[in-house]
C-alpha cells in the first residue's frame, strides 16, 4: 500500500506503520487486490464515520500505475459497499480530493452516476489549514443516498 501511494506522486504519502495499523484495524472498512502471487496493485482504506454512522469516508484510493484505466477502484469501493450493506446501514460514500486530482474526482463522480445518486461537493480543508505551504485545499465529495 505505501509503495502504491508513493509512486503515485499524488496522494499524501503516510508512514508504513500507518498502513500496517489501518490494514489491521480498519479491515472490515478497507480492501486490497493482488495478483495471483500476492503482489498489492490496489487498495482502498475507509472507515464508517463515528458521528455519521450511515457514511463510509474513503481515506484513499490507489492503483498501481500499471493496472491503472480498468475500473479497479471502483470494483473496489463497489465490493466495500457491497460488504457493508450487509451489517451497516451506510446511505453516503465520502472522500476528499484536491482540485487537481482529476482522476479521483472522476472516480467519485463515476461512482454517483453507477448508484444514480447525488454528488455533492464542498470545501473541506483550506491551504491554510495545512502544515506546509504544498497542499492543495480538499475537496469534500458527498454521494448518496446510495440504494
Amino acid at each position: 500500500m505505501f509503495r502504491i501511494v508513493e509512486e503515485s506522486k499524488v496522494l499524501d504519502v503516510n508512514s508504513p506503520y500507518s498502513y500496517l495499523m489501518w490494514s489491521k484495524f480498519f479491515s472490515n472498512t478497507s480492501i486490497v487486490a493482488e495478483t495471483e502471487d500476492g503482489e498489492i496493485i490496489g487498495f482502498v482504506s475507509g472507515f464508517i464515520q463515528p458521528e455519521a454512522p450511515d457514511t463510509f469516508f474513503v481515506w484513499q484510493v490507489a492503483v498501481d500505475s500499471t493496472y491503472r484505466g480498468n475500473g479497479l477502484a471502483t470494483k473496489l469501493i463497489h465490493r466495500i459497499l457491497s460488504q457493508l450493506k450487509e451489517t451497516e446501514d451506510v446511505k453516503y460514500l465520502e472522500a476528499t480530493v484536491t482540485p487537481s486530482n482529476i482522476p479521483s474526482s472522476s472516480l467519485f463522480r463515476g461512482m454517483a452516476k453507477k448508484y444514480r445518486a447525488n454528488c455533492a461537493i464542498f470545501d473541506c480543508f483550506t491551504e491554510e489549514q495545512f502544515p506546509t505551504d504544498d497542499h492543495e485545499k480538499e475537496l469534500t465529495y458527498r454521494i448518496g443516498p446510495i440504494q
